[in-house]
């Protein structure tokens, strides 16, 4: 199938079609790494971060975004915001494949061990060191959304990850905002992470999530209509537009257990193919470690991202439960 131009420049990190149009503006734009962008006008202003392609075969968001920037670029004086982009995992992209070496959204922190010398590891100090020059000059408020989709089927099929370490009254904003884009459920996670969005959260103050966009499709075959919500709240925000009054609400789930691979033992109950909040009963076993059990412990329990085929040491799965947003504000402050 042939791409869009825009498509398939912002797919291959080239940013050469849209710079002119913003520098005609007369924004400040520079490229501090390979597949990143920042424009840049007044330091007052509201600073977005925008990621996509961290998993080089999600290429929803690639589209997303290319359409998206091809618009922006015809009328740049409607750009309200500081604005850096960052195409992830460009060798991974150029190939149709989740990564290289290692899976990048896992590299966001200090010590890796035995990955620090993968391909990702580098790009990932790239991103990290980009994204803190862009968030450390910010004077108004910070904002990144990191544009995933997922590889598995889900029971919501857009949904959302809130890290650790927002504010409350940006979280609720936050919900919000997520909501209309169309996601249909957001996660919030009590504990730290290494992804691209708990980085930014909680060592550069912004306001982020990890937007999952529908489930993984090839570049040029994505049905737009998955995500013309999240399209049209994207395009409104670059804008400074405020949200719309009607409230447009998600579920609002919390992760209650996080089930880490630590052994070549590790044997989930379930394989990748299971759709994402599939619900588990209590006491229903989850996966075996070894001499490690992992069960449900309420009522019901529902599985995010589970993947027994992970590395040791990584994320297998995420066991999350419905609740309500006061009373996980109130557990987060005891």
């Amino acid at each position: 199938m042939t791409l869009l131009p825009a498509v398939a420049a912002l797919a291959a990190a080239d940013f050469r079609g849209i710079v002119p149009h913003f520098v005609a503006a007369g924004f400040t734009v520079s490229e501090p790494a390979a597949g990143v962008v920042q424009i840049v006008g007044d330091a007052s202003r509201a600073s977005v971060l925008l990621s996509v392609g961290v998993h080089g075969d999600e290429t929803a968001p690639i589209e997303l975004l290319a359409q998206l920037l091809e618009v922006l670029a015809r009328q740049p004086h409607q750009l309200a915001v500081n604005l850096m982009i960052v195409v992830g995992n460009i060798a991974a992209i150029r190939q149709a494949q989740r990564f290289i070496d290692v899976d990048l959204n896992r590299l966001f922190c200090r010590e890796r061990g035995l990955l620090s010398a993968t391909a990702e590891a580098a790009r990932a100090d790239e991103l990290m060191l980009a994204s803190r020059a862009f968030f450390t000059r910010a004077a108004g408020p910070r904002l990144h959304l990191d544009l995933h989709t997922a590889i598995r089927g889900s029971l919501y099929p857009t949904f959302a990850m809130i890290p650790h370490g927002i504010a409350a009254t940006d979280r609720q904003a936050l919900i919000a905002l997520l909501g209309h884009a169309g996601m249909a459920a957001v996660i919030l996670n009590r504990s730290t992470a290494s992804t691209f969005s708990a980085y930014t959260a909680a060592e550069l103050g912004a306001t982020s999530a990890t937007v999952e966009l529908g489930q993984v499709s090839t570049l040029g075959n994505n049905d737009p209509g998955r995500f013309a919500a999240a399209s049209v709240t994207l395009a409104r925000t670059l804008r400074g537009y405020t949200a719309p009054t009607i409230p447009q609400v998600p579920l609002v789930f919390e992760v209650v257990q996080e089930i880490i691979k630590h052994s070549e033992a590790f044997h989930m109950t379930f394989d990748g193919t299971t759709p994402n909040f599939t619900v588990l009963p209590r006491d229903a076993l989850i996966a075996t470690d070894g001499l490690v059990e992992y069960r449900v412990g309420h009522d019901e329990e529902r599985v995010v991202f589970p993947n027994p085929s992970v590395r040791i040491g990584f994320r297998a799965g995420l066991m999350v439960v419905r609740c309500d947003v006061t009373q996980a504000e109130s557990r987060r402050v005891q």
